[in-house]
């Protein structure tokens, strides 16, 4: 069934982001876990190469090198993973929510399928944007750019325009109605920081547990694994709403709604 399309208050659009996650749990969840994995034993190995000779004194007065390099070169690798993953990890439940909200089937092999397609503009878009990050000191003016880009990733699948065409249309999309965007951005954010201490919350126990049989560096090494995985399951959050936007911006800007009920109202299937 598709999005029914409306001007969406905020209250709306957080109960229709929870709603298309419960729908598609699996799959959403599913996505974001498997595509987490690179990101959490990247972060078992850091914490492993950076606290593990802190907690665990060496037997021995040399250092072994061997396995420093190692560890090193590990870390560089799952790096590299995660940054080749940008557009899996970014789009692909960006794609469902939209086929979603689009009242198309959503299935695993469609989702591939529609990001290798556009590989390569999604991986440049991404990277631009945590370069900005890195190379604009001033997070305002980031941010400033970010939201005003906010609707690309979603323009790109349900409108099937380029990277150039959609960043300058989400640009004109957003355009008089900046605050808005952030606040709604932001608010999503709070909320998944929110339910990702909460459900942070539920493995204090078995970790406090498992603290008086395993080694300090393997606990850290274990508790960053968990914090990732428990982000991935969050994540869906904000890129649904992310998708919910595009649309209520579209609604606002351009009256999409008027043109689902005169297409429904052109397919006699439909009315009812």
């Amino acid at each position: 069934m598709p999005l029914r399309l409306r001007p969406l208050e905020i209250g709306d659009l957080l109960d229709e982001t929870f709603r298309m996650y419960r729908r598609h749990f699996l799959l959403f969840a599913g996505i974001s876990v498997i595509l987490s994995i690179p990101s959490a034993a990247s972060s078992g190995i850091n914490y492993f190469s950076a606290f593990g000779s802190i907690f665990e004194p060496p037997t021995t007065s040399e250092p072994d090198t061997t396995l420093f390099l190692a560890g090193q070169l590990a870390q560089f690798v799952a790096l590299g993973i995660n940054a080749l993953l940008l557009p899996f990890s970014y789009g692909a439940v960006i794609y469902a929510a939209c086929e979603s909200a689009l009242g198309r089937p959503v299935t695993a092999g469609r989702v591939f399928t529609a990001i290798v397609r556009r590989y390569f503009p999604l991986l440049g878009f991404f990277l631009l944007i945590w370069v900005m990050l890195i190379v604009f000191c001033l997070i305002p003016l980031w941010a400033w750019i970010w939201i005003s880009w906010i609707a690309v990733v979603p323009m790109m699948f349900v409108e099937n325009i380029g990277l150039g065409a959609a960043m300058g249309r989400s640009w004109r999309l957003v355009t008089g109605r900046w605050w808005r965007t952030f606040l709604i951005v932001l608010l999503v954010l709070l909320l998944t920081l929110v339910v990702q201490w909460a459900l942070a919350a539920f493995f204090v126990v078995p970790l406090f547990v498992l603290s008086f049989v395993l080694s300090n560096y393997l606990l850290l090494s274990l508790s960053a694994t968990v914090s990732v995985i428990v982000g991935a399951l969050v994540n869906p959050i904000l890129q649904i709403a992310v998708v919910l936007v595009y649309f209520d911006l579209r609604v606002r800007r351009e009256a999409l709604d008027l043109f689902q009920v005169a297409y429904q109202l052109s397919m006699p299937g439909l009315q009812a």
